[in-house]
C-alpha cells in the first residue's frame, strides 16, 4: 500500500470528516447573536434542533464550541478559532452558488431548437408563443431540416432539443411520443384522381409518379415503408411548402401531412384522396441526446409540446 493510500484509508474521505453547511452557517449565528436560540429561530429550526446540530459538531470535530450559561452562549477558544474557518468555507461556497447560478442563468439565456419541417412550420410556432410567454428573456433560434438532420444538430452539439415525425427513433437519441400526425394523399381539383369514386389501392399509389419530399425526411419514410419501399418521385423537393406548391399547380398528386394542407383543403385547392389498406400515421416525436434529458427552457418547451 502506498503512502498515499494510507492517509487516505486513515483519514476517510472529507465529507465525513467536516461539518455541513447547515452547521457551520448555525455556529456563525451563534457567534454574531450570542445566543443560540436567537441563532436558532435565525435559521428557522428549533432550539433543541439547533443544540444537537452544534452537539454534533463538537462529536465531529472532537473539541468544544460553545459554552452554554443562562446568560447566552459564548464560543469557547476553539470554537472561534473554527469559527473564522467556517467563515472562509461559508463564503467560498456562497461564491460557489453565485458562479453555478451564474451558469444557469448563461444556459437559461437561449435556446436552441431543430425540428422537422412539418412540426417547425405548423406546430412550433404555437409552443414557442407560449414558451415566450412564460419565458420572455429567453432567446429561441430553430433550425429546421429533415429528420436526419435534426439528429445530426442534436448529436454535434448545436441544438437543445429536436422534433422529428418518422417511423423510428434515429440512433443516439431518447424521445417521447407528444402527438399523431396522418399523411394524406393530394391533388389539384382537375387530376383525374380527385374525381375517383373509388379509394385508391396502395398498387396504384406505388405505380404513380408522386411530388415527395427527399429521403431523410419523416413524411418519406413513412410514405416507403407504407409501400414497401416503392414509392415513385415525380419530383423530390427539400420543403413541405415546396411540395405543396407544386402539387397546387397541378404538377402532380403528393402526400403530405394532414396538419400542411388543411387550408388547401377548406378552399379546394388541393382534394383529398383516400387510399386502401395502407397505414399512413405516424408518431411525432420531441428527441434528445440520450442520457441527457432536456434541463431548464429546453425542458419547459417539452412539457408545453405534451399539455402539461
Amino acid at each position: 500500500m502506498s503512502e498515499t493510500e494510507g492517509v487516505r484509508e486513515r483519514t476517510g474521505p472529507l465529507a465525513h470528516r467536516v461539518p455541513d453547511l447547515a452547521a457551520l452557517e448555525l455556529l456563525l449565528a451563534v457567534a454574531r447573536l450570542g445566543s443560540l436560540g436567537a441563532a436558532a429561530r435565525e435559521m428557522g429550526i428549533t432550539q433543541p434542533a439547533a443544540s444537537s446540530r452544534i452537539r454534533s459538531m463538537e462529536r465531529q470535530l472532537g473539541v468544544a464550541l460553545v459554552d452554554r450559561s443562562p446568560r447566552g452562549s459564548r464560543l469557547t477558544d476553539a470554537g472561534a478559532l473554527v469559527t473564522d474557518w467556517a467563515r472562509r468555507v461559508v463564503e467560498a461556497a456562497a461564491a460557489f452558488d453565485a458562479g453555478a447560478r451564474a451558469l444557469r442563468d448563461r444556459r437559461d439565456s437561449r435556446l436552441r431548437v431543430a425540428a422537422s419541417m412539418t412540426i417547425a412550420e405548423y406546430l412550433l410556432p404555437g409552443w414557442l408563443l407560449a414558451l415566450h410567454a412564460e419565458r420572455p428573456d429567453t432567446a429561441v433560434s430553430l433550425l429546421a431540416g429533415n429528420s436526419a438532420r435534426v439528429a445530426e444538430l442534436l448529436l454535434g452539439g448545436e441544438a437543445d432539443l429536436g422534433f422529428v415525425e418518422g417511423l423510428s427513433v434515429p440512433a443516439g437519441l431518447d424521445s417521447a411520443v407528444i402527438a399523431h400526425d396522418r399523411l394524406i394523399v393530394v391533388a389539384a381539383p382537375g387530376h383525374p384522381w380527385a374525381r375517383r369514386r373509388r379509394p385508391l389501392t396502395a398498387e396504384e399509389l406505388a405505380a404513380t409518379p408522386l411530388i415527395l419530399r427527399e429521403r431523410g425526411s419523416g413524411t418519406r419514410q413513412v410514405l416507403d415503408a407504407a409501400l414497401g419501399g416503392l414509392a415513385r418521385p415525380l419530383i423530390e423537393l427539400s420543403s413541405t411548402t415546396a411540395v405543396k406548391a407544386s402539387a397546387v399547380s397541378g404538377a402532380g398528386p403528393s402526400v403530405l401531412s394532414e396538419l400542411a394542407v388543411t387550408e388547401e383543403l377548406t378552399t379546394r385547392r388541393l382534394v383529398s384522396v383516400p387510399v386502401a389498406d395502407i397505414s399512413l400515421r405516424r408518431a411525432l416525436r420531441a428527441v434528445w441526446p440520450t442520457g441527457h434529458r432536456p434541463t431548464g427552457p429546453a425542458r419547459e418547451l417539452l412539457s408545453l409540446t405534451q399539455g402539461r
